[in-house]
């Protein structure tokens, strides 16, 4: 018999029970639950509503519950609608009439709104540890790594050079502000909806302040038909995982065009590779594929849920239930995804040699080259168009800038002198730029003083 059967004289249709079912997947936060029933019921002792005998009584079972949950002596099945269900069936069923006082002065509305507010807060502190073990491994590559010069692009086009450490960096920033907004997720959901209800609150002197502190909530909600309808912060969430994966996606596509034979500025390990079935020769970046390829998961979670939340009227619709699997689902990829990159990165072997070899024969190092001429007083304008005659001249030649003689420079202008070399070698071009924030050795020693003490903190 289900807890909400009394104003009904048949029985649900099995396939309507099926559908409308959610013990396949809400039983993911059976410690919630109970966690939020043992914080309820010591608030009604605490009221008067129930006597302490009463809540001792209803604890000890919740607690037994969980227990027999968590080592398997007690398995969630289906034949309950939710989880919420299935505890207090068991709990009504080991301790008798007194655990059907555990649900006075509350509405499964606002007890599933809190569960998921628990469980999504639990899972933030996770994704939020995964993102600072990923930035640690970035740090490291930022450290080891001031002076290994490298391509930098645009438009897929070789532009100008820097460093693998700076060009790391720009992830480590992107990375720090999924942090960042995980945080503020943190702080705004942080606020309990237990007490609010279906919709309307309860004529029970309920203290919902005492519970939210009790649940390590900054406090409780202001509006009860908001509190069992908001899903914001999932939406939030969401979101954010989307960028997460975003910036995975793009971090992944570098890595893959990295791995090529074309360019072999990296060695995948052997771990998170495979081979081809039919040719030998194949080395696949398929963790790395795997993640961009995910991507578009979590991004379909954000986009299903906001289409489900757009027309709904005040207070709770059934049509919520269909955030938690878009959420579970949407959390344990990213969850995955940010553990085996950390994981791809922590074994990666970078080629130093190929890189610098790359932004050589790129001309990244054209820009300074006209620089170069500004300073011994050429106008930017025409010193663009005569550098632009020593890369035809180079790739006629099929050599770098650095490879001509001083001779061919001076045919294409006579204001160039030895110190030419000097001037565009990948060394100087990079060290030069010291500007916070540029790939320059000084500035990213500062960036990197400031990113071990952010980690630290």
């Amino acid at each position: 018999m289900k807890l909400w059967g009394g104003r009904f004289t048949k029985e649900t249709n099995q396939l309507v029970h099926n559908f409308n079912a959610s013990i396949g997947f809400d039983q993911k936060f059976y410690k919630q639950d109970i966690a939020g029933s043992i914080a309820h019921v010591s608030m009604l002792a605490k009221q008067g509503i129930l006597t302490d005998e009463e809540k001792n009584a209803i604890i000890t079972g919740l607690q037994g519950i969980e227990t027999d949950i968590t080592n398997g002596t007690l398995v969630i099945d289906g034949t309950h609608e939710d989880i919420h269900s299935f505890v207090e069936a068991h709990l009504i069923e080991r301790i008798g009439d007194v655990g059907k006082k555990l649900h006075t002065g509350r509405s499964r509305n606002d007890q599933v709104a809190l569960d998921m507010k628990l469980y999504t807060r639990d899972e933030v502190v996770a994704l939020d540890g995964l993102l600072k073990d990923l930035l640690l491994e970035l740090h490291k590559i930022m450290e080891n790594n001031l002076d290994t010069y490298m391509p930098g692009f645009t438009h897929l086009q070789k532009a100008q050079p820097v460093t693998l450490a700076h060009h790391i960096g720009a992830y480590f920033e992107m990375f720090k502000r999924d942090r960042s907004r995980l945080s503020d997720i943190y702080k705004r959901m942080n606020y309990s909806p237990i007490g609010s209800g279906a919709l309307a609150g309860t004529t029970y002197p309920l203290d919902r302040d005492y519970t939210a502190s009790l649940l390590e909530f900054e406090g409780s909600t202001r509006n009860s038909m908001d509190s069992v309808s908001d899903r914001d912060y999932l939406l939030e969430l969401l979101s954010a995982l989307s960028t997460i994966m975003m910036h995975l996606s793009r971090f992944c596509e570098e890595i893959i065009i990295w791995n090529s034979n074309e360019y072999q500025f990296v060695e995948i390990d052997d771990a998170y590779s495979t081979g081809s079935s039919i040719m030998p020769q194949k080395k696949n970046p398929d963790i790395a594929e795997l993640v961009r390829g995910k991507t578009g998961r979590v991004y379909g979670a954000l986009m299903s849920l906001l289409t489900t939340m757009k027309s709904l009227p005040l207070a709770y619709n059934k049509d919520m239930q269909e955030d938690k699997e878009l959420t579970f689902d949407a959390i344990d990829t990213v969850k995955g995804c940010i553990a085996l990159f950390t994981g791809m990165m922590a074994t990666i072997e970078f080629k130093k040699d190929n890189m610098n070899k790359s932004a050589r024969n790129g001309f990244t190092n054209a820009t300074d080259a006209a620089d170069y001429l500004v300073n011994h007083g050429v106008p930017f304008r025409d010193a663009h168009g005569i550098v632009g005659q020593l890369v035809l001249f180079c790739i006629e030649k099929n050599i770098a800038l650095d490879d001509m003689t001083l001779e061919e420079f001076q045919a294409i202008s006579p204001v160039f002198q030895e110190d030419i070399y000097e001037a565009i070698s990948m060394e100087t071009c990079v060290k030069k730029r010291n500007t916070i924030g540029a790939p320059g050795q000084e500035a990213m020693k500062q960036v990197i003083e400031e990113n071990r003490k952010y980690l630290n903190e």
